[in-house]
């Protein structure tokens, strides 16, 4: 049997092959089977899908790539769904809502973007977090070129103290699910 991606080799660690495999299969079910399957997969599940580690796994960035494309075809499909059983205005003002929410977000001071974790907890850096969200303005401003898969890459070093990963996730699905709204 082949492989649907090249395999890690030597001492680098791939994704473990029966979860990518296990996925994909329950996702292409889910895409053909659409509105039957009990528990369709969405978009949002597919960004935020992990999956573990191990030795003479998939190479992590072609998994990853065909999870990007995948989230952008499973979020064009339930664009079209939403549009077509509420209409395109109401569409459009959740679309607006998120991006207030958004810039509400950005538009708070440097250092001040989100909470902060504990005295003995550490977080994202939060000059490098302050620093990739001036990008998100200036791409919401026309200024900046970024891609969904700078955004789902983007990684932060832990610091003492720093913002909490969560909210930070949380807003940076957020900009991804705009930029798959605008399109």
């Amino acid at each position: 049997m082949t492989s649907a991606f090249p395999l890690a080799t030597g001492k680098q660690l791939g994704y473990r092959t029966d979860h990518v495999d296990a996925f994909l299969e329950r996702a292409r079910g889910s895409y053909e089977r659409q509105g039957e399957a009990a528990q369709p997969v969405t978009a949002a599940e597919i960004r935020s899908t992990a999956f573990p580690l191990a030795r003479r796994g998939y190479t992590a960035r072609f998994v990853d790539a065909a999870m990007d494309r995948l989230e952008e075809v499973f979020y064009e499909r339930e664009r079209r769904t939403s549009i077509a059983e509420r209409g395109e205005d109401a569409w459009w003002a959740e679309t607006q809502q998120l991006l207030s929410e958004v810039r509400g977000r950005l538009e708070r001071p440097r250092g001040k973007r989100f909470r902060r974790r504990g005295i003995f907890a550490s977080g994202y850096r939060v000059s490098q977090v302050d620093a990739f969200l001036d990008r998100v303005t200036g791409m919401l401003a026309g200024r900046e070129s970024l891609t969904t898969a700078q955004v789902r890459g983007a990684v932060f070093h832990p610091q003492w103290r720093g913002y909490d990963e969560d909210q930070v996730d949380a807003l940076l699905d957020c900009v991804i699910e705009l930029m798959l709204a605008v399109r």
